[in-house]
């Protein structure tokens, strides 16, 4: 195991070790993933393997540290977080050549812990990570990824007393908009920026041939593909119903990767008003207000940039904005693209403008039928096939609109088969996590197993799984998610 990141920027990182697990046990541990890391799954269950997946030693090579960043928390500005519960452990080179992070979530206050925190997690939320970044995976979402969760063997009090537990995730980087912001605007550091825009460029743009890599500007060019990849990313987000519900600058990668599975949820009955976290009173972080979020936490990425982008104050402004004014666009594109695929809608029968207005007619319509939004799309496959499953769709869908828009739709020619090979039969529903969840506290992991089985195959219909598939019952009233467990 490598070293990268503290060797690279001791500025932005304290060597750290874990604390010492109690009793620690492998509660799942992903083997194939381990395997692509070229990590052996079997070293990992020994005691060797139990120390390091909980942070109590280092393995061979590795200086494991706590990572330092800054970050906007809900549009105010904090300039010192970092890892307060958690540490990087090193990265590794996975089987196709690419470097990737090992980093440990649960393992210890750490000199970055905020108050009380005492640096530790409990197993429902880490299970919970573990989840639904592997179904983001499964759906073909950048994302960390879940390596293993392992409990510690002590007790961690939150609501109640809850079994502690560390999660072990790997990423292309645990470089964030709030790593820029800590060494440009906490420590006001120019040479520290140009630093890490050479490594994070180095790690996470693509060699262009043509453009000499950029060389004239590494800055811009980093800044201008972080916009593209987190343009593409929240389409991504939106197509599937998924609300992050915590939009903070240090949750934003420089990857392009969905990082920190806090208070997020799927959408069952569409509404772009969509709130999952207990904190997000004002609903900043709202399902359809996540677009404009990613742009404006794009815009404080930018201004760390600026001196770094043109010496000339003026023309660094100039040439950020002019960058960032692509966000939408290509947000846009992405947007459309990904939902004309999701209604069938290829090739150059569709023009762009009659799928952006197809698609925004349709949600509208589901908006105002509360219809689900994971099984409304696999419903309409199913309606150009069979006849009957068409009235049945029309039948449940309350807004007389609704058959003037199924009869456009219709004419302009869906591929069924397009539609299931892109819309989810199953995504983690949020009762049903729950459910899993607190049957793991009772010490029953069979019903996580399962609810994992099918999200990580979510396009195959599994007989005798019905229940995967359908939302949440009616009478069960809002779903709340918590911050910080």
């Amino acid at each position: 195991m490598q070293s990268v990141f503290a060797e690279a920027f001791p500025e932005l990182s304290i060597a750290w070790t874990g604390d010492e697990p109690t009793d620690p046990r492998i509660v799942i541990l992903n083997d194939k993933y381990a395997e692509q890391l070229g990590l052996d799954p079997d070293t990992l269950r020994e005691e060797q393997g139990l120390r390091l997946l909980t942070g109590a030693s280092a393995p061979e090579g590795a200086r494991p540290v706590a990572q330092a960043y800054a970050g906007h928390q809900f549009g105010t500005y904090s300039p010192r977080l970092g890892d307060g519960r958690a540490m990087l452990l090193g990265e590794v080179t996975a089987n196709d050549g690419s470097l990737r992070d090992i980093h440990l979530k649960g393992s210890g206050r750490t000199p970055f812990a905020r108050g009380a925190a005492d640096g530790k997690a409990v197993l429902g939320p880490m299970l919970r990570e573990y989840l639904v970044s592997e179904a983001m995976n499964a759906l073909g979402i950048p994302t960390t990824r879940a390596l293993a969760v392992t409990e510690t063997g002590e007790e961690v009090f939150r609501d109640l007393p809850r079994p502690g537990a560390v999660l072990a995730r790997g990423a292309s980087s645990h470089l964030r908009v709030g790593t820029f912001q800590y060494a440009a605007q906490s420590l006001g550091n120019t040479d520290l920026v140009k630093r890490l825009v050479d490594v994070a460029r180095d790690r996470h743009v693509p060699k262009d041939d043509d453009d000499e890599d950029g060389e004239q500007n590494p800055a811009l060019d980093l800044y201008e593909h972080v916009i593209e990849v987190q343009a593409e990313l929240i389409a991504q987000w939106m197509a599937v119903g998924f609300v992050h519900g915590v939009m903070n600058t240090d949750n934003m990668t420089i990857s392009g990767e969905t990082i920190d599975y806090g208070p997020c949820a799927f959408m069952d009955a569409y509404s772009a008003s969509t709130v999952f976290s207990s904190i997000d009173a004002q609903g900043r972080y709202r399902y359809g207000n996540q677009p404009g979020i990613a742009e404006w936490n794009l815009a404080r990425f930018g201004e760390t940039l600026l001196p770094v982008i043109d010496e000339d104050p003026n023309e660094g402004i100039r040439k950020a904005t002019e960058a960032l004014q692509s966000f939408a666009p290509l947000y846009e594109a992405a947007w459309i693209q990904a939902m004309a695929r999701k209604l069938g809608l290829t090739g150059t029968a569709t023009d762009e403008q009659t799928a952006r207005d197809v698609s925004q007619e349709l949600l509208r319509l589901m908006e105002g039928s509360s219809l689900d939004f994971t099984s409304t799309f696999r419903a309409l496959a199913d309606a150009v096939r069979d006849r009957e499953a068409a009235q049945e769709l029309r039948d449940r869908v309350e807004d007389p609109r609704f058959d003037a828009w199924f009869v456009r739709w219709q004419a302009l020619g869906p591929d069924p088969d397009l539609m299931d090979s892109v819309n989810p039969i199953y995504v983690p529903r949020n009762h049903l996590v729950e459910e899993a969840l607190e049957a793991a506290y009772d010490g029953d992991l069979d019903p996580f197993l399962k609810l994992l089985d099918v999200v990580t195959d979510p396009y195959t219909w599994k007989p005798g799984h019905e229940a995967y598939a359908e939302p949440a019952p009616a009478d069960q009233g809002q779903y709340v998610t918590y911050c910080g467990t």
